[in-house]
């Protein structure tokens, strides 16, 4: 542990404060944080936390639902301009046009949305329980499900609901490279395509595995006797994976080589926001404090604290 990260930990353990990290974060954060989780898991230690404090190391959604869920406590975030490309793409009085043209349907709400859009929805859900949540309504229930239309159509084939979708999608995990998928598959024959349910379709077809970021994790966990694996998710997890697998090989999938756009990795730009500098300025200070208002905040609780019940 370096220097910075040294003093980060002591500022921490003298304020009673927890730092919260996504395997999405920068290896260097996910080494320094107290849990390290995907959204579903964020939210629950969120929720069980005694910490005064929590830095949420992510973007400004995955802050605004752990202050929803703990009023009471000072919730920071190193970089408070880290958004997400999937929650901008549903914005509040957007999804109330939706819910006006569709009045007998319940909405069931991806958590990578704001607190307004939270506040507007019957049941939240993450990668992680989206199945299970939607199993858990009535067959017949006439759901609009989003944003992310690529998570919609996959949890519609695997439950036989349809569900209407939102158009919106992770700037990420849409723009994995086909081609680049399929030469890897042939130069490593072996190897299981472990693919996040926000990739597109046709990636989804040439997939072993399908699941959210931390069931991704546990299938290595799992299996290291097969070596291979190929990983179609934010090349963040790759750090968490080579901790707890260092015996595996894993090959991450490039994304298409659009402008600006030409790694080996798929990365979120918005993710990266967040640096060891920024995490210990906001620490130090208890500066970039979230706030979601009152009204907003207890109408929001009610779908996410659904969701945490279902997903025991």
């Amino acid at each position: 542990m370096n220097e910075i990260q040294q003093s980060i930990r002591e500022l921490a353990a003298g304020k009673n404060a927890i730092i919260l990290a996504h395997y999405y974060q920068r290896p260097e954060i996910q080494d320094v944080a107290d849990f390290i989780g995907d959204s579903l898991a964020l939210a629950q230690k969120a929720a069980q936390t005694d910490a005064s404090i929590l830095v949420m190391c992510g973007v400004h959604f995955m802050a605004e639902t752990a202050k929803i869920l703990c009023p009471e406590k000072k919730v920071l975030i190193p970089d408070p301009t880290a958004g997400c490309s999937l929650a901008d793409s549903c914005k509040a009085e957007d999804l109330a046009a939706w819910k006006k043209q569709h009045p007998d349907y319940q909405v069931v709400s991806y958590v990578n949305t704001s607190a307004a859009v939270k506040a507007m929805t019957d049941v939240v859900v993450t990668s992680s329980n989206a199945i299970q949540i939607v199993n858990h309504l009535p067959k017949d229930s006439k759901i609009l499900f989003g944003p992310d239309h690529n998570l919609g159509a996959y949890i519609n084939s695997v439950t036989g609901r349809e569900m209407e979708l939102w158009n919106g999608c992770c700037h990420v995990h849409s723009r994995f490279s086909v081609e680049a998928l399929l030469e890897l598959k042939k130069q490593y024959p072996q190897a299981k395509v472990l693919a996040h349910p926000e990739c597109k379709q046709i990636i989804l077809n040439l997939s072993d595995v399908i699941g959210s970021t931390q069931a991704i994790l546990n299938y290595v966990r799992q299996h290291t006797e097969e070596k291979d694996f190929i990983v179609v998710t934010e090349s963040g997890i790759l750090h968490e994976m080579r901790k707890a697998c260092p015996e595996v090989n894993l090959i991450p999938v490039p994304p298409e080589m659009t402008e600006g756009v030409g790694c080996s990795c798929n990365e979120c730009e918005y993710m990266r926001q967040n640096t060891l500098e920024k995490l210990y300025d906001c620490l130090q200070n208890e500066s970039n404090e979230v706030i979601v208002g009152k009204e907003i905040a207890e109408k929001a609780v009610l779908p996410i604290q659904k969701m945490l019940d279902w997903s025991k």
